[in-house]
């Protein structure tokens, strides 16, 4: 008898999971990976540009401090978010991501598990911009969300980049 196996987008997830563990903010810990032909070309999780403070060296999240809520005035965050990270690690290595697909997993310091990795609205135009096919997040009830990015070009086209739901900050 054969044990169950995984299937890829868990196993990918759970390759996520792990990359996350690296992030340097106090009130996420995100990490993406890009997968295309079955083979992992990228990874990135949240953390200060290269060379510079991240927020634990600092002691304080500068959002926290100013009573910032989640999900708003990301400029003020001293953190390069995962997907970002991702998509500039891939760059700095002149690996294409066109076609590929993103997994993103998250949690959060007061949580045990998940939460719903959704991309930002500045991510997600990276996300299109960058030729990626899909983006699998976790979801905070341990399961996960596939998205087409075909779909999200279309929905903004036809609402204008109103998009209500699946938005980070909201769970």
């Amino acid at each position: 008898m054969t044990p169950p196996r995984t299937t890829k987008d868990l196993y990918y997830l759970g390759i996520a999971k792990e990359v996350s563990k690296r992030s340097t903010c106090f009130r996420r810990a995100i990490g993406a990976i890009i997968v295309r032909d079955d083979q992992i070309i990228s990874t990135g999780y949240v953390g200060s540009p290269r060379k510079t403070k991240d927020s634990l060296e600092h002691g304080f999240c500068l959002r926290d401090k100013l009573g910032v809520p989640h999900g708003q005035r990301y400029e003020l965050c001293r953190s390069v978010h995962a997907e970002q990270n991702a998509i500039i690690n891939a760059a700095r290595a002149g690996v294409s991501l066109l076609g590929g697909d993103m997994y993103i997993y998250g949690n959060a310091p007061d949580t045990a598990g998940p939460i719903s990795a959704f991309p930002c609205y500045i991510c997600k135009k990276m996300l299109i911009n960058c030729g990626l096919k899909r983006v699998v997040c976790s979801m905070a009830d341990g399961g996960l969300m596939i998205f087409q990015v075909e779909d999200w070009i279309r929905d903004w086209q036809e609402r204008d980049i109103l998009d209500d739901e699946r938005q980070y900050g909201k769970d």
